[in-house]
């Protein structure tokens, strides 16, 4: 008996883009076209069509092999557009492969896309039970998980309420609940986890985790490079629809880093960067650090102000209404340290110019010396406008935070905290007066 769960052999995927629209013509159309236009000719589907049309395709997918065996955790990594969400929706039976194939033995799971297989009229407990049966689940198996599922989506509440009033991370919380515990025998979760808080995602890794000890198969894609290394046993790498590397995860993702650096070290300007997704409303063009005083800087020392500038263009080349914009700051392995931005502060704006840039300025900077990736995110109304993993890579140096001369190191903390130790004499009635402290008095006294 083969131990293999998933094979693709030669899987690709083409799509066409920009196919010029024309409507279908009539017989009479069609018999005066061919006698007036002798350098034209009839297409398949019936609609005269000039030989200069040309309909651009790309490939999304191209020539990709490879197999997971049975309780196999594998995590799939690459690039915004590289191809790996195509290869997930392939997998899940939404999509259907332009070439090769790709075989599936087992009861498939996917959390590809915030609510993903939910209807909206229907409510959260009609949606579990709904899920289970498309998994070929038995009444009887889905009541004994069902409030397991709840719990873990942490939607008592609004279990009886039409999932089209939820919000996207409780749409997301129940989405991941429903695939993660109506135990399918293959797992898969897109990056979509990276929407959900941080506590959240702590949550849905362990499960993952839990999953794969029950001898489950998972395929993980992610961007949190520490996730795929602690979770998945193999990597694989895609780029540009292709796949370039296949091999232990630890290696993978050093083998993607390399690539991701050797991109950052051409300094591509974000402005030609072509893995983003969005709308492109308003779009980032350009990076660059500069001081308080608008001195461009090469790095960051911490404990100055630094700001993290964006230079941006609107698409109509007009004013455009109700933006926000968010970054998430990463180590240079992909694990998360902290996000601000305009969701955070409550501080949305109303109207950006046709021109412009984004500025984030940071008192104190309280990252220790090493080097940083940066995510951004810009939304426009409820709409993505303009999304990009690992967009700009910063390098911070030691600026003496403390004042003391001591260096902290990376290995000892993440964040500077900008504070002080205080020593207090306790006195006998219980209290403490500051001033009368002997903590700093010299020895002997």
């Amino acid at each position: 008996m083969k131990d293999w769960v998933i094979r693709v052999e030669g899987l690709g995927k083409q799509y066409r883009i920009g196919a010029k629209r024309v409507r279908y013509s009539t017989l009479r159309e069609g018999l005066t076209a061919a006698l007036t236009g002798p350098f034209r000719r009839l297409t398949m589907s019936g609609k005269w069509s000039d030989k200069n049309d040309r309909v651009e395709t790309i490939w999304a997918l191209k020539d990709v092999s490879f197999e997971v065996k049975e309780g196999e955790v594998l995590g799939v990594i690459g690039r915004n557009g590289a191809g790996k969400s195509t290869l997930l929706k392939i997998l899940s039976r939404i999509t259907e492969p332009t070439a090769g194939s790709a075989e599936i033995r087992g009861r498939v799971g996917s959390l590809l896309e915030v609510g993903t297989g939910f209807h909206s009229e229907l409510t959260g407990r009609e949606n579990i039970y709904l899920n289970g049966a498309i998994l070929g689940m038995k009444k009887a198996e889905i009541v004994r998980k069902f409030e397991e599922i709840v719990a873990f989506a942490e939607v008592e509440k609004f279990i009886d309420t039409p999932v089209k009033h939820y919000s996207s991370g409780m749409y997301l919380r129940l989405a991941f609940a429903v695939a993660a515990h109506l135990e399918p025998e293959i797992l898969l979760v897109d990056e979509v986890l990276a929407v959900g808080d941080v506590a959240f995602q702590k949550r849905c890794l362990k499960k993952m985790g839990e999953v794969a000890k029950e001898g489950r198969t998972v395929l993980f894609v992610s961007h949190n490079m520490g996730a795929v290394s602690s979770i998945c046993e193999h990597g694989l790498v895609i780029e540009e629809g292709t796949l370039t590397f296949a091999g232990p995860a630890t290696k993978a993702v050093a083998f993607y880093l390399d690539q991701f650096n050797a991109v950052h070290q051409d300094k591509m300007p974000i402005g030609l960067r072509r893995d983003r997704t969005g709308t492109g409303e308003v779009k980032l063009v350009d990076f660059y650090v500069e001081s308080e005083t608008g001195e461009k800087l090469e790095s960051v020392p911490n404990g100055r102000t630094a700001r993290l500038v964006f230079p941006y263009v609107t698409r109509s080349d007009r004013p455009v209404q109700s933006v926000e914009f968010q970054i998430v700051v990463r180590t240079e392995s992909g694990e998360p340290l902290f996000q601000f931005g305009t969701r955070f502060t409550g501080s949305k704006f109303k109207e950006v110019p046709r021109a412009g840039r984004f500025v984030f300025e940071m008192k104190r900077f309280p990252l220790v010396p090493g080097r940083y990736q940066l995510d951004t995110y810009v939304v426009v109304g409820a709409n993505p406008s303009d999304f990009m993993l690992w967009s700009a890579q910063i390098h911070v140096v030691d600026g003496d935070y403390y004042g003391s001369g001591y260096r902290v190191f990376e290995n000892e903390s993440k964040f500077l905290v900008d504070g002080q130790v205080i020593c207090q004499a306790i006195l006998e009635n219980g209290g403490n007066v500051e001033n009368r402290s002997p903590c700093n008095a010299p020895v002997g006294d």
